[in-house]
């Protein structure tokens, strides 16, 4: 892998060449994340803009073996970024584990999927915004988000435009239930509430979440109110790196039974768990589309 790092408009960019493959489209368009989408800033083939890590970055593309990064400097991709896009995983192995299964549909899944990358994210971030997915579809989502995030989170510029960073748990059990139920969060608030409640009054919640083994950790994360095993499947997976979930929602089940009505041990997947269900989840996404 090679990196140049030079500027554009004022703005630090990174040029990633000869890395592991990897699709934008793919992989922020597969549910897993709720804060970036596509733009149109630079003229390349991809590009997707958004907050992680209380900072603004457009990730674009022509191929899936390079990366453009604006607004990141080549300490920020090794800090931050390469974590972040899973590039520092051997995908490659994963696919062995899965193919491993002999299951032409997942075989079929596995390749059209392909540069599919978990993102791993902040763990408060994904607690908060799997709790507001619950019942909710996609772009309303983003748009409760989004109502946080300008009124409680922080302000990034970025090319002379405003974002606003992910608010804290602190700021937002501040704000109070009320204030939160106004952000057309609906039922979910007293769980948003409930969740920041929690993570005050026991400052160590998130780190012995991350060092318990998978069931004890999910079980932990249920005991917030609106925290199911859907929902706590997810937070693990995409904010604790806990490639061994498989988040199971009415969706997922009926690709199950479809794919592999004698069932299918997740069990035996490792911690290729959790990009199975990415692959299973797109590839009935895209053939029903």
């Amino acid at each position: 892998m090679t990196i140049k790092e030079y500027s554009k408009n004022g703005l630090p960019v990174l040029y990633l060449c000869d890395i592991p493959t990897i699709s934008l489209e793919k992989s922020f368009d597969c549910g897993q994340c709720f804060r970036f989408d596509s733009v149109s800033v630079f003229n390349h083939k991809t590009e997707v803009g958004g907050v992680a890590y209380d900072r603004y970055v457009i990730f674009a593309q022509d191929n899936e073996n390079e990366l453009y990064i604006y607004g990141a400097t080549k300490e920020d991709y090794y800090n931050i970024w390469e974590r972040y896009l899973s590039l520092d995983v051997d995908y490659e192995k994963k696919h062995q584990s899965l193919k491993a299964l002999k299951n032409s549909h997942l075989d079929k899944a596995i390749s059209l999927g392909n540069g599919i990358r978990i993102l791993r994210q902040d763990s408060w971030e994904t607690l908060c915004s799997f709790i507001i997915s619950q019942n909710n579809n996609i772009p309303r989502i983003k748009k409760i988000i989004s109502s946080l995030c300008q009124k409680y989170g922080s302000k990034i510029e970025f090319l002379g435009q405003v974002h606003y960073s992910f608010p804290t748990y602190k700021s937002l059990y501040e704000a109070g239930v009320d204030e939160i139920f106004d952000l057309k969060t609906g039922f979910r608030a007293k769980y948003i509430f409930d969740a920041c409640k929690t993570l005050l009054e026991n400052e160590d919640f998130l780190q012995r979440v991350r060092q318990l083994d998978f069931s004890s950790a999910e079980e932990l994360l249920c005991t917030i109110k609106g925290v199911g095993k859907k929902v706590a499947g997810c937070v693990l997976l995409f904010g604790f790196d806990r490639g061994e979930g498989f988040p199971v929602d009415v969706h997922i089940k009926r690709t199950l039974e479809k794919y592999f009505p004698s069932g299918l041990d997740i069990s035996l997947l490792g911690d290729s768990a959790g990009l199975c269900q990415q692959y299973l989840f797109y590839y009935e996404r895209y053939l029903t589309q």
